[in-house]
Parts: C-alpha cells; sequence; structure tokens
C-alpha cells in the first residue's frame, strides 16, 4: 500500500480524497493555487504545496510543476480527482515516466476512451449496443447533411472530444445542422484542441443512466449498481440518484452485465462509469464511458455501503477486489445535488464573498463542500461550491429529506441555485419518477426560447 498520495485536484473532490487517505493512514499531499490558499482542501491535508497562480492553467493544470513537488514531497501516487488531469493521456503518462502510480486506468485506455469517435468503434466490436451514427469524423458540414439525412432526423451534432456538454447541438433538418456544424467545431476547438464532429440519432425524451464499475488488474470487473443522471441543464447533471426510479430488476441486471462487458473488452483497471441512454421503452445505447472518478459517486457509496475513492487506491496498489457480484449490496436510496455559485434566473457564475454559510447537521444529510464559511467565490473555477447528499430508506423518504434540506441550506453573500432545485424537488412530475433529460425545459421552462 502506498505511504503518500498527491491530490492533483482542488475544492470538494480534493477534501473527498484526502478523508479517505486518512482513514487509510496513507499520507495526503494538496496543492494549491495562490486563488485556494485558505481552501477547506489546503486545511485537510498532511501537507500543501503552492502549485501556482490562480489561472488554472498556471496551477492545476501544470504538469511540470506538479511533477516536480510529487518528486519533492515524497508521493508514491497522484490521484486525479475528476475533471482537470483526470483523463488526460498524457499526464497518465507522465506519471509512469515519473515513477508514479497513477491511480486510474492505463494512459492507452484513457486515450481509447477519450475519443467518443474511437469508443464507439470499440464497443462495436464488442458487442454493446449503440444509438445509431456514425463511427468516423466528419469531414465536413454537407457530409453531416448526408448522414443526418440517411440516419433521420433529428439528430445530434457531437464532438468527438467534447465534455460537459460542449460541442453537442440537436439539429431537427438540414438548416439546422449546416448552421450548427462550424460553431460547433469551432467551440470543440478552443476547448479540447480536437474539432472533429460525428452524428448520433437523438433519441427523444430519454433517460440519462449511468453504471458504475470497479475492475482490478487480474480481470475482475464488478458493477455497481446504476445511477441516474437525468436532471440536467444545457447537458450538465445538476441531480442525481440511486437506484433509477424508471429500471425494473431485469434491465437493470443487464445494463450492468452490458457495462462488465464494455469494461472487460477494453482491458479496464480502476474505477469506471459506462453512462447509457435509455428510452421510453427501456431499449439503452451506449454514450460514453468516464474513466475517473464522477462527480456523482457519493450516491453509489450510499446505497451499497462501499467507498469507492478507497477502491481506487487498493486496485492502483494491486489489490483484488475484495468482493464478487452477488456479494454488492444496495439498500436505500440516495440523491444529489450539485450546489452552483450561480444567478438561479441567469445561470451565469455568481462570484463574491459568502458571509454567511449553513446547512442542517442530520444523520441523513451528506455534504461534500469546497468552501467553508468565509470562503471567497473566484471566477477561476467551475462555480460548483458543494454537493448535498441524502439517503432514505424509500425514495419516497429521500425526497422529503432534501426538500427539507434545501429549505434549512442558508448560503449569504453569493447567489446559488437552490431556488431552482427546491422547484424540482416541488414538482410532481419528479416525485413521480418522470425524471427524462427534458426535466428542466418541459417542467421548469428554463431553456426554453419566449
Amino acid at each position: 500500500m502506498f505511504n503518500k498520495i498527491l491530490i492533483a485536484n482542488r475544492g470538494e473532490i480534493a477534501a473527498r480524497i484526502i478523508r479517505t487517505c486518512g482513514k487509510m493512514g496513507i499520507t495526503a499531499v494538496a496543492i494549491y493555487s495562490e486563488a485556494d490558499a485558505d481552501a477547506p482542501h489546503v486545511e485537510m491535508a498532511d501537507e500543501s504545496h503552492l502549485v501556482g497562480k490562480p489561472p488554472v492553467n498556471e496551477s492545476y493544470m501544470n504538469v511540470d510543476k506538479i511533477m516536480e513537488i510529487a518528486k519533492t514531497s515524497g508521493a508514491e501516487a497522484i490521484h486525479p480527482g475528476y475533471g482537470l488531469l483526470s483523463e488526460n493521456p498524457d499526464f497518465a503518462r507522465r506519471c509512469e515516466e515519473a515513477g508514479l502510480t497513477f491511480i486510474g486506468p492505463s494512459p492507452d485506455v484513457i486515450a481509447q476512451m477519450g475519443s467518443k469517435i474511437e469508443a464507439r468503434k470499440t464497443m462495436k466490436n464488442a458487442g454493446v449496443p449503440l444509438v445509431p451514427g456514425i463511427s468516423h469524423a466528419l469531414k465536413d458540414a454537407d457530409e453531416a447533411v448526408v448522414v443526418a439525412e440517411e440516419i433521420g432526423y433529428p439528430v445530434m451534432l457531437k464532438a468527438s472530444s467534447g465534455g460537459g456538454g460542449i460541442g453537442m447541438q440537436v439539429a431537427y433538418n438540414n438548416e439546422e445542422i449546416l448552421k450548427a456544424f462550424e460553431g460547433n467545431q469551432k467551440r470543440a476547438n478552443d476547448f479540447f484542441g480536437d474539432g472533429s464532429m460525428y452524428v448520433e440519432k437523438f433519441i427523444e425524451n430519454p433517460r440519462h443512466i449511468e453504471i458504475q464499475i470497479l475492475s482490478d488488474k487480474y480481470g475482475n470487473t464488478v458493477y455497481l449498481w446504476e445511477r441516474e443522471c437525468s436532471i440536467q441543464r444545457r447537458h450538465q447533471k445538476v441531480v442525481e440518484e440511486a437506484p433509477s426510479p424508471f429500471l425494473d430488476e431485469e434491465t437493470r441486471k443487464k445494463m450492468g452485465e452490458v457495462a462488465v462487458k464494455a469494461a472487460d473488452s477494453i482491458g479496464y483497471s480502476n474505477a469506471g462509469t459506462i453512462e447509457f441512454i435509455v428510452d421510453e421503452e427501456k431499449n439503452f445505447y451506449f454514450l460514453e464511458m468516464n474513466t475517473r472518478l464522477q462527480v456523482e459517486h457519493p450516491v453509489t457509496e450510499e446505497i451499497t455501503g462501499l467507498d469507492i475513492v478507497e477502491q481506487q487506491i487498493k486496485i492502483a496498489a494491486g489489490e483484488t477486489l475484495p468482493f464478487k457480484q452477488p456479494e454488492i449490496e444496495r439498500n436505500g436510496h440516495a440523491i444529489e445535488v450539485r450546489i452552483y455559485a450561480e444567478d438561479p434566473k441567469t445561470f451565469f457564475p455568481s462570484p463574491g464573498q459568502i458571509t454567511k454559510f449553513e446547512v442542517p447537521n442530520e444523520s441523513y444529510v451528506r455534504h461534500e463542500l469546497a468552501i467553508h464559511g468565509q470562503s471567497k467565490i473566484t471566477p477561476f473555477y467551475d462555480p460548483m461550491i458543494a454537493k448535498l447528499i441524502v439517503k432514505g430508506n424509500t425514495r419516497e423518504e429521500a425526497i422529503d429529506y432534501m426538500t427539507r434540506t434545501l429549505e434549512e441550506y442558508k448560503v449569504e453573500g453569493i447567489k446559488t441555485n437552490v431556488p431552482m432545485l427546491q422547484n424540482v424537488f416541488a414538482h410532481s412530475a419528479f416525485k413521480e419518477g418522470d425524471t427524462t433529460t427534458n426535466f428542466v425545459k418541459q417542467h421548469l421552462q428554463i431553456g426554453v426560447k419566449s
């Protein structure tokens, strides 16, 4: 087992990993930018090192400086968390070259799954069901029209290296796909350095359901049930729950087995997530694979009783999975919301000084924090300031707990998305389990053009 791990991340996920390191008796090394000098993860770590100035490219994406800190601190492994460098195959390779263990899959697997086009090809060869579409990069907008007409509108134009909803746009006719192509290609180039695009059939009114998997280095793979992440705004998740209120046991088992098959087909090792689009008839189609820890992993931990970060570290250290599929429990119902520092009307980021911060301290509440009571929210990073997780014996109880907790949640000095979240949980459609990806637009009228 490792004696010392460097966490190449910030905010709530860095704090969450540090907590597990402490439980395992592992020394945790934090990095921080000048803007994060007083952040919770810096205080929690056994040792902390300044990595650079506030801009992310000068700090948390500064690979040379991170490697230098890892070497001087005596770290044996690096945990990348999620976002930032977590799915960067070059960073994983740099870790290997420096004699450090990268807590995640191999660089080659990250690269293979990082391209959605390559991932489609791989999953097709493995017999995993795919959304109808192409598995090559479009030459130009004219080819996009030809392909779209062959598949049949509506279609989704997608960036091969995209994520977080960037480079994705629905088109209902030739005019719309021609208009979308140029803008999407530019955004993909700007954000990912890769403007390659492809087209898939757009599944109307779908669910977004993902399967958490764990794979050790000896060919043992299990699935930790599913998470439903359908409540989204601009293709970004805002509410996640486990288990899904939509799936029956047969479909749940089938999706889990397909996820294991997908992971095994690429020789996967560590924690990962296979994401699916599920239609109204419960047909499911591979969407993408995330080769890292997910933001929403706590809801899976709550219903299984497993610490996924602990399992990641043990797998990276060469240990065998200590359980088989039939031994993985599923108890109760967990729901997570992402608390953002943003204006609830415009959804623009809301930086500023927090003057008051209070959250109920109840047994059913789990709180993953990127801030403390006197934090200053800067414009340099993602505006998510916390994750709020509740667990109940039933979905109804979990909804009641979340409703109660959001009512008592106090953040002053900045604006947050809490009012929108309250509207989600108050809506009868959510309570009834009608949680498709159109929920926010259809039921809250957010994102609907007037």
